[in-house]
């Protein structure tokens, strides 16, 4: 019975945490005003309205900011945590899970600048000057964090430096400024959510 539901807490975290991930990516391709043209940010969009649309009736997009993305991020890292504490402990609802909803957001919205300045420093090195769907959503989704920096800290021969300042500056939020001190503070369970 113990191996059922570690099995179902596994996909439960799984199918959440892919979820909020597709809605966080939408809120920041919205944010960045990436190419709405590009195919997988048509993809993406597609396979999110059917979960944004309950929440667009009451809530509006206010300039860069969707409302509506946000909660239905919310409320679905939030049924998230209800069903795996449900399955881990027993106790279905506490107060406490929607914080820890919001605590998850934050790291997993974290995580996709983090691998996405990632996947832009490995392609400068093998294609540089690639035109894939991919790369270039990934250079207009991180494109709004690396323009400030790279205002105050210039490319020096070639190389950018600010990117080393955001992944230091994403390193110190996530580990000491902001989410594992929330984290630890609300006694968030490690492992509860995927990728935290």
């Amino acid at each position: 019975m113990n191996y059922l539901s570690d099995g179902g807490i596994f996909v439960v975290q799984t199918l959440t945490g892919l979820i909020v991930l597709a809605l966080n990516l939408r809120f920041l391709m919205q944010a960045s005003r990436a190419n709405y043209y590009n195919p997988i940010a048509q993809g993406l969009v597609t396979a999110t309205n059917p979960m944004i649309a309950p929440f667009r009736r009451l809530l509006p997009i206010i300039g860069r900011i969707d409302l509506a993305n946000m909660m239905a991020a919310f409320a679905c890292q939030s049924i998230g945590i209800i069903l795996i504490m449900g399955m881990a402990t027993g106790i279905a609802f506490a107060p406490v899970y929607l914080l820890w909803s919001v605590v998850a957001i934050i790291a997993s919205v974290l995580n996709l600048y983090f691998f996405a300045l990632l996947i832009l420093v490995i392609a400068s090195w093998l294609a540089p000057y690639s035109g894939n769907p991919a790369l270039e959503l990934v250079r207009e989704i991180t494109e709004p964090i690396c323009a400030p920096v790279r205002r105050v800290i210039p490319a020096v021969g070639g190389l950018d430096f600010s990117i080393i300042v955001i992944f230091i500056g994403l390193s110190l939020l996530e580990n000491n400024l902001l989410v594992r001190p929330l984290a630890a503070f609300l006694n968030m369970p490690r492992g509860l959510v995927f990728g935290f």
